[in-house]
């Protein structure tokens, strides 16, 4: 897995940044330990018999539901299932706005410099006020591929993504230049206090930094290239770890393809198999060492999420193919645990921002999917979130989703985690919801704090 051999690139970034000798990560007995404790305050595991079809209601009623077709809005043709193409997003700009962006249906345009057809495209995006769903704000922006565009951030702004650029946008849609890269940006993901920035570009290959040099400061509008002149034209990708405030670059590793690093203010997550099914998971600080917080056995590469600074979200496979979710902490404490059936495929997070819920969408298919057995666009049923406390894995709010988008964006969680918004029935529905428990009180050395 890519992710696996990120973590090891950037483990010797790490030292050679800090000139520093990296501490031994905690040994196999303080780990099995670690794991035996958290299992006895482990909440039990939630048999989730979701039948294979999705809610045909919300399990509560929408407090207020904004029409989305005066807007502009179409809902996309079956032909984009199982795309993933990124077609809409839906976020929160405070308590009281939403920003809801979409692709405008038209004529496809070819790219003259890579010959993709169809790889332009329009985007037209509003700032909405609730409850009466009034415009206070609209723009169309053109993009330059079919993945993810738009990232929202805590503070009323956005990150807008095109080619090799990097936008900083505004509750007035307003856009000015905030990073660019020497080759077209992939991926871009935040740590929950989104002080860091992590990021794929695809460029040409270069030579390395030199041993022990640390990687250079990069201007908040100017380039995130850290590197020497160009030895090779062949692209490669680019992940670098950056400071979102000034633009500088921690740490930096070249890989074969885009990556999930999941970071918060003190380090990157990272999965090592163990013995048969069992999956260690291991927390490298940016000031050096590690610590193992504990394994989870697992029928596939795990996928781990920070929820906040403090919980991390992990997505392991049951031998019948269902998701297995497993909160804990970043002291290897375990929070909750849940399952879902293997009919319930493709789930996209969504986290609110102070890191009291977690949305998660599926799409679900009329039978479970495997080698043996692949799905095309008649076998997906339609779309559901569900709403969980991050504390506790209550569930908060379920409801389905149309038209379904394989690749997310039509979900939207308040600052407070007291509104969600879902693009369902053609309309905006927003929900309230009673205030979520908060996390329980760290203990030990927590430096996920």
């Amino acid at each position: 897995m890519a992710k696996r051999g990120i973590a090891a690139s950037l483990g010797i970034w790490t030292c050679l940044w800090i000139a520093a000798v990296c501490a031994p990560a905690v040994s196999g007995q303080e780990a099995h330990a670690d794991v035996a404790s958290a299992s006895a305050h482990s909440r039990p595991l939630k048999e989730r018999l979701i039948p294979d079809r999705f809610p045909p209601q919300p399990t509560l009623a929408p407090a207020w539901s904004i029409p989305v077709d005066p807007l502009g809005f179409s809902p996309p043709g079956a032909i984009y299932l199982g795309s993933r193409n990124t077609l809409a997003s839906l976020d929160f700009i405070g308590e009281d706005k939403l920003l809801f962006t979409f692709r405008v249906p038209g004529l496809l345009h070819r790219d003259p410099t890579n010959g993709n057809e169809g790889s332009e495209r329009q985007i037209r995006a509003v700032v909405l006020a609730l409850p009466q769903g009034s415009v206070e704000a609209e723009a169309v922006w053109t993009v330059h591929d079919r993945m993810r565009y738009l990232w929202m951030l805590k503070d009323g702004h956005f990150l807008l993504r095109d080619r090799n650029n990097l936008l900083l946008g505004d509750a007035g849609l307003n856009l000015k230049p905030f990073l660019q890269f020497p080759g077209p940006l992939l991926w871009l993901e935040l740590d929950p206090t989104q002080q860091l920035l992590v990021t794929d570009s695809h460029e040409p290959a270069k030579t390395q930094a030199k041993s022990g040099e640390a990687p250079k400061s990069v201007p908040a509008s100017g380039s995130a290239d850290t590197d020497q002149a160009a030895i090779d034209s062949a692209p490669e990708t680019v992940v670098r770890v950056l400071r979102r405030d000034s633009g500088k670059v921690m740490l930096v590793s070249r890989v074969r393809s885009t990556v999930h690093l999941p970071i918060n203010s003190d380090g990157y997550l990272e999965e090592l198999r163990g013995q048969g099914w069992s999956w260690m998971l291991n927390l490298n600080y940016f000031d050096g060492g590690n610590q193992t917080l504990g394994s989870v056995d697992s029928r596939c590469d795990p996928t781990s999420d920070f929820v906040s600074g403090q919980e991390i979200l992990i997505t392991a496979c049951t031998p019948d193919g269902s998701d297995k979710l497993l909160a804990m902490t970043t002291t290897g404490r375990s929070l909750w645990a849940d399952q879902t059936p293997s009919v319930a495929i493709w789930p996209e997070l969504k986290i609110s921002p102070d890191g009291l819920r977690i949305a998660r969408e599926t799409l679900g298919v009329s039978h479970a999917v495997n080698a043996y057995a692949p799905i095309d666009s008649t076998d997906i049923k339609g779309q559901w979130v569900t709403v969980y406390d991050a504390a506790t894995g209550d569930l908060a709010l379920e409801a389905p989703l149309s038209p379904p988008l394989d690749s997310g964006g039509n979900v939207a969680i308040s600052p407070s985690s007291r509104r969600v918004a879902v693009l369902n029935a053609g309309a905006i529905q927003v929900f309230e919801l009673p205030a979520p428990p908060p996390l329980p009180a760290s203990t030990g050395d927590d430096r996920g704090q």
